[in-house]
């Protein structure tokens, strides 16, 4: 068992409290937005076997069937398949799609062929990995995903009354699906800009007057939120082509390939492929490559489903998705001891209260809140116990 050295990135939409708080530490007046567990080599975890700190990658690459299993290596190959992270919303996130496989390894090439630096703000592929991803709410957790039925869109966009958005309403009316959604997409990101700046400005306000009328559901007021953080941003007009949608704590959300979304606001535990590549396409500053997005992009209606844990008789409650590289559960403890199968590589999180866990020699580690640990896939067997306390295991399935 290795206690994990973990970086926060500090990107600028980032919460100035929720990770410090997570961490018991000071808060540094700046943005702090994901912190990294794992094994990415954008910002790998660090672990001291009494030599002093090593990036996990390194570890895993001199010894992959010794710390990842010859069952996960023969399945997933030589690298730990996930990467875990605390995201924490201060604002909101570039509205964004991810590669499927293919395209992230094509993606790469290409790049690559081109010339262009893996730190390039046009770069858009930094690794040959998909990323689909798991977000588990940790407090209420707001955000934008999947497209809404284009009739529905139209009938909402209809009843802001902005002229500048007729178009758009006749596109998704009149379009078979897939087609009015990549022609509505295609059109918000290809504006002129004069002419995005009006429709903006004036969406903007309607979103605003609505959210002060009529928002049961409190959409309107994350429209409006997004507007007030990216002023005359067209990711306003494209997040109203996407399902809002409010998680709870515990609830949970998984994003495939191709699935457009961003996250408004909250903290959660994110899990995901080993990857970091993403296409934008809204709210940022960054840059955005229409060409490639609208390749990526799956232009289905979908509103994704809302995924609470399902436990098992040994306490564990697993949020279900339909891959094998990440497999995310929690463990809410109550004094019991909970064991957990060692034959895969995994990474533990506390959230809550602290745990102690017990290596089948004995060894003994506690993790207090915000920490983490990384348990290699030996075969054998840890237990893990505490009191009021919740803890994030994070494997693969095998």
């Amino acid at each position: 068992m290795d206690r994990l050295a973990n970086t926060v990135r500090p990107y600028p939409w980032g919460s100035l409290t929720a990770i410090p708080e997570l961490l018991g530490v000071e808060a540094t007046g700046e943005p702090q937005a994901e912190l990294w567990m794992g094994a990415h080599p954008g910002d790998p975890s660090r672990v001291d076997r009494g030599e002093g700190p090593v990036a996990l990658h390194r570890v895993i690459e001199a010894d992959p069937q010794g710390e990842l299993g010859a069952e996960t290596v023969a399945r997933f190959g030589p690298t730990l398949p996930f990467l875990l992270k605390v995201l924490a919303a201060g604002a909101p996130l570039s509205i964004q799609a991810h590669p499927t496989l293919d395209q992230a390894r094509a993606g790469y090439a290409a790049e690559e062929a081109r010339g262009i630096p893996l730190n390039a703000p046009e770069r858009n592929y930094k690794d040959t990995n998909h990323k689909p991803e798991l977000i588990c709410a940790l407090d209420e957790f707001e955000g934008l995903c999947g497209f809404r039925p284009p009739a529905e869109t139209a009938a909402l966009l209809a009843a802001l009354d902005v002229p500048e958005l007729t178009p758009l309403v006749e596109l998704l009316h009149n379009k078979p699906e897939s087609e009015a959604l990549s022609e509505a997409l295609r059109t918000i990101l290809s504006m002129p800009a004069e002419t995005a700046a009006t429709a903006v400005a004036a969406t903007a306000a309607a979103v605003e007057r609505a959210a002060a009328t009529d928002d049961p559901t409190g959409q309107f007021a994350g429209y409006a939120y997004a507007a007030r953080e990216f002023p005359g941003d067209t990711g306003l007009l494209t997040g109203l082509l996407l399902n809002h949608l409010v998680l709870q704590p515990g609830e949970a959300l998984y994003l495939g390939a191709g699935v457009p979304h961003g996250y408004l606001r909250g903290t959660g535990v994110e899990i995901m492929a080993n990857s970091d590549n993403v296409l934008r396409c809204g709210l940022t500053p960054k840059h955005v490559d229409v060409a490639e997005l609208l390749k990526v992009v799956e232009f289905r209606a979908e509103r994704p489903d809302v995924l609470r844990p399902v436990a098992d008789a040994n306490g564990e409650e697993l949020y279900p998705v339909p891959i094998d590289e990440f497999r995310l559960s929690r463990y809410v403890l109550d004094g019991t001891a909970r064991v957990l199968d060692g034959r895969a590589p995994q990474i533990l999180l506390c959230t809550q209260g602290s745990v102690q866990l017990t290596g089948a020699d004995g060894t003994l580690l506690t993790l207090a809140r915000g920490e983490s640990a990384f348990l290699p896939g030996t075969g054998t067997d840890t237990v893990v116990t505490g009191s009021d306390a919740t803890v994030f295991r994070a494997t693969v399935t095998l």
